[in-house]
């Protein structure tokens, strides 16, 4: 079991940046790929960006592209996502997730597939 801790969220405005964290802690040797979601009110937790355990490749939703970039320190168990030109539509809670599915697999992008979460971190952005 790997645990999450996400942090780094905050209320900035349209255009701005922010860089979240994810600092994970037990056995996170078994994951092979790492992943970033998020959820707004009333919709249903969507996939933002993976990152293979090696951090040599990274996958994201299409509305993200070239905004955001997802980097790992292994090192330090820790994963981030930089979040730039932040739109109101990027406004949600974050969460980050771990699973032993390679990145190449569809099912990376499903929520469902992945059985521990952390508490999230907020981050709403205002027009």
């Amino acid at each position: 079991q790997v645990q999450f801790v996400e942090s780094g969220g905050g209320v900035v405005q349209a255009g701005d940046s922010l860089r979240l964290s994810c600092a994970a802690s037990g056995r996170t040797f078994l994951s092979v790929t790492w992943t970033w979601f998020r959820q707004a009110p009333g919709k249903e937790r969507e996939f933002v960006a993976a990152i293979t355990r090696s951090g040599g490749s990274t996958d994201y939703r299409d509305s993200v592209k070239d905004r955001f970039t997802i980097s790992r320190d292994n090192t330090q168990n820790t994963m981030y996502l930089q979040m730039n030109s932040l739109k109101p539509e990027d406004s949600a809670v974050y969460y980050c997730a771990a699973t032993m599915t390679p990145n190449t697999r569809t099912a990376v992008k499903n929520w469902k597939t992945y059985g521990s979460w952390g508490q999230g971190t907020q981050v709403t952005v205002s027009s």
